[in-house]
């Protein structure tokens, strides 16, 4: 909205030209989502506690989450807006990936909102049923999927990169839908498994957007994308502004969400950026860097699909509890030292992502 404005100011004073550049808009994005966040965030936190939309405990989970009960939750309503009203400030409009990106974050938000409604103003426990919600998901995954590859520019949108080698690329074809689909919902929840303690979500989240941003960028810049050997899709570097109000929400949520938290996000929140980094991931074609800089959420979903296969047929645990976060939890960790050494291995696996655009 802004570029736009900016552009035709740009006849009056060139200053103005400044605005053009990614970067800057990007470095503006981060900054513009996190105000929003951190001045917002006391005003969000007091009416969600006037109208009691506190957090319900688990029966099942660590007694030590009992004195979690009663905090706001539905914080990531804020974050989605931040997010929005950033992006929509900041980006150009013109941009098919913008909103492709913002329309799907969106929809994932508006099915975490209606669990997150039904638990906390019904009193409905299991929230919107767990088909319902798997249906919606698929039904907004598999839209976003099938536009992504009908609006295909070029082969190498609908190709599968395999990192650290720069001569292997798999021309997917129709199964590109199936596998975006899978991505996107994958991610969506992978995300709100591991969104079980004080910031331990999100943070990782934070520093996931900002690598993609940087993917985003290099993929869009023809000169760096053949200099890095990454493939070049020409319009994604609008998506740094995208990954940028990301992160810039994120960290101005976390000033309310650190341990102890003020206010949890909720499934609106959790949802939302699951499905916002996986969107990005599939856009930039670095589906696979995604696995591995979001370690972490694919260790959590993995320890669920563990601990419930092996009860099933074993009627045995693997863990003390699942996702992996509470089985450390009951081993004796606090939950300020599982949250930081989750917060390390995110920065250890994201840059690792990051490395492999030199390791081809």
């Amino acid at each position: 909205m802004l570029l736009w404005l900016t552009d035709y100011l740009q006849q009056f004073h060139s200053g103005f030209n400044l605005f053009q550049y990614l970067t800057i808009r990007g470095i503006l994005g981060v900054i513009t989502a996190f105000l929003i966040s951190l001045l917002l965030g006391p005003y969000m936190i007091r009416k969600l506690s006037v109208k009691q939309i506190g957090q319900t405990i688990r029966d099942d989970g660590p007694e030590s989450h009992l004195i979690k009960a009663g905090t706001p939750t539905m914080g990531g309503a804020l974050i989605l807006a931040a997010i929005t009203i950033s992006t929509l400030l900041w980006a150009n409009l013109e941009s098919r990936f913008i909103w492709t990106a913002l329309l799907t974050t969106l929809g994932f938000g508006l099915i975490g909102w209606v669990d997150d409604y039904r638990k906390l103003i019904y009193k409905d426990p299991k929230g919107l049923a767990s088909r319902w919600k798997y249906f919606w998901q698929s039904v907004i995954g598999l839209v976003a999927a099938i536009y992504l590859y009908q609006s295909a520019q070029s082969e190498v949108e609908t190709t599968l990169i395999i990192p650290f080698f720069k001569n292997i690329a798999i021309n997917m074809g129709m199964m590109y839908i199936l596998f975006t689909y899978f991505v996107i919902v994958g991610t969506s929840n992978a995300v709100n498994l591991t969104d079980g303690l004080d910031g331990l979500a999100i943070l990782p989240t934070v520093l996931v957007a900002g690598a993609l941003g940087v993917f985003a960028y290099l993929t869009g810049n023809i000169n760096f994308s053949e200099y890095l050997s990454i493939p070049y899709v020409p319009g994604t570097g609008e998506l740094i502004i995208f990954c940028g109000a990301i992160a810039g929400a994120g960290l101005g949520f976390l000033w309310f969400n650190t341990y102890p938290a003020q206010v949890f996000m909720g499934d609106v929140g959790a949802l939302g950026l699951g499905a916002a980094l996986g969107t990005v991931a599939v856009i930039v074609r670095q589906e696979f860097v995604l696995f591995i800089m979001g370690g972490v959420f694919v260790i959590e979903t993995v320890s669920v699909i563990l601990q419930v296969a092996s009860f099933k047929l074993t009627g045995r645990r693997i863990f003390n509890m699942a996702p992996l976060h509470h089985h450390y939890e009951l081993k004796g960790w606090p939950e300020p030292r599982v949250i930081v050494r989750f917060w390390i291995i995110s920065v250890i696996l994201v840059l690792i992502g990051l490395a492999t655009l030199k390791i081809r």
